[in-house]
């Protein structure tokens, strides 16, 4: 039988499953040795739910899903948005259940929570990838031939139906009708570990400490106890007298006043709450959380930024080291996925991550124009204004020149004064005839004055 041009009876003989070395971060282990034959167990349900995990998980994925695709074509060195009849309507449209924020969420959460995210195509009778499914981790097995043929086996469900005449609950797809976006591959190229399996333990503990005190207060805050009894009570009394305890002051009766007879005294197991350093302990483990997914605690509100910080500089900090890496492998992805060739390309429009209030994006916006990087009109655009007459255009001061054209210009070349005429030597003659009398006359002029000075 031949489904995506493969002879899948010839080659399902040769498939393999790839290793789950460690059974990879499909499977949670136990809390604790004994936990599974007391039917205590944690599952992806309970760690979610942790307020620090939850917010680590939570942040990466709505900010990622807001940033809307753009088909982008490449001209001489400048990149504008384009539309394309063969990319365009998947790119908007992923599928028929989900929005394009919808399907770029479930893709990053699932590649957050199970470290693969497995993307389905659905072509139409052209070759055309028309729809895209985000299907369950769980559900899906990569193999791997003995020629090194990657497929991959897919667990039907309502949203994903077989084929028909196709005689099993599974389906055999070949790597080019899947894109696989994986985390770190520690332990095999196909297998994805995820961020929440390093943040697992510091996790578990916190929502064990959550659970505690939530059980101490369910009890108004009172601790639990050994009844003592006197000595020579026998079994049955004792069992007795345990049953009317919990009867009695247990659940909603916790708190009532007690009468206890016969010498009977109750010691409570009291613990003070610096002895335990619960708030060190949890703000050390929500701090771990943190660094697998590489987001800063502050981003989630453990703590507070460096000094001096603003919310531009946490931003950026959070897209170099948080984003930056999902949002690339996505743009790769999903260029080689869809077979965009250039000069195409798809990009995450990030500008809905750096929306600031309205004063900071007049001052951008003002030197942006000012410094002739953008039109008035484009600037306009980003408050939502219509053009206006001359907008389109860049403006410049009147006496700003090009470097270049100011080296060509000749009149703002350096001026040479021009050379001393030669002395004239009659000219002279005269001067130091004129420089000798005018000394004489003042000779004269100082005899006169000092004669009169004598006289007087």
């Amino acid at each position: 039988m031949k489904l995506f041009g493969v002879n899948f009876g010839r080659v399902a003989k040769a498939l393999n499953p790839v290793p789950m070395t460690r059974n990879g971060w499909r499977v949670i282990t136990e809390a604790f040795t004994g936990a599974w034959q007391r039917n205590i167990t944690e599952t992806h349900a309970d760690l979610s739910c942790y307020p620090t995990l939850y917010a680590c998980l939570a942040a990466p994925t709505q900010d990622v899903g807001k940033m809307p695709f753009l088909l982008m074509e490449k001209r001489g060195k400048v990149y504008f948005e384009v539309e394309n009849a063969a990319y365009s309507p998947v790119l908007r449209k992923p599928n028929g259940f989900q929005t394009a924020q919808q399907f770029r969420e479930c893709w990053m959460l699932s590649k957050l929570m199970q470290g693969n995210a497995y993307i389905l195509k659905r072509r139409d009778n052209r070759g055309v990838v028309v729809e895209l499914y985000v299907l369950d981790p769980c559900r899906v097995q990569p193999m791997v031939s003995t020629s090194g043929a990657v497929f991959y086996q897919l667990m039907t469900d309502n949203l994903q139906s077989l084929p028909e005449g196709y005689p099993s609950d599974q389906l055999l797809v070949p790597a080019r009708e899947i894109i696989h976006d994986r985390c770190m591959t520690m332990h095999h190229p196909l297998i994805g570990v995820p961020p929440l399996c390093a943040a697992y333990w510091p996790a578990l503990k916190n929502l064990k400490i959550l659970k505690s005190s939530a059980t101490f207060f369910a009890n108004s805050a009172q601790p639990g106890g050994i009844l003592t009894a006197p000595a020579g009570m026998t079994d049955d009394d004792a069992k007795a007298v345990k049953a009317y305890w919990a009867t009695e002051f247990s659940e909603d009766n916790s708190g009532k006043v007690a009468v206890i007879g016969a010498d009977m005294k109750f010691t409570s197991f009291a613990m003070k709450g610096a002895d335990s350093q619960l708030v060190e302990q949890m703000k050390y483990s929500d701090e771990q959380i943190c660094q697998p997914f590489r987001i800063k605690p502050y981003k989630v509100g453990i703590g507070n930024p460096p000094a001096g910080w603003k919310s531009d500089d946490v931003n950026v900090e959070y897209h170099s080291d948080a984003l930056s890496p999902m949002i690339e492998a996505m743009e790769t992805l999903l260029i080689e996925g869809l077979g965009v060739s250039k000069p195409l390309e798809i990009w995450l429009d990030s500008e809905p991550l750096w929306r600031m209030d309205e004063g900071k994006m007049a001052e951008v916006q003002t030197k942006l124009v000012q410094g002739m990087v953008r039109k008035p009109d484009e600037a306009r655009q980003k408050f939502n204004d219509p053009p206006t007459p001359g907008g389109d255009t860049l403006w410049g001061q009147h006496q700003d020149y090009p470097l270049g054209m100011l080296a060509q210009r000749t009149d703002l070349a350096p001026v040479t004064p021009p050379a001393a005429p030669d002395p004239d030597p009659a000219l002279e003659t005269a001067n130091e005839e004129v420089r000798r009398l005018n000394a004489e006359l003042w000779q004269r002029k100082a005899l006169d004055a000092t004669r009169e000075a004598l006289h007087a």
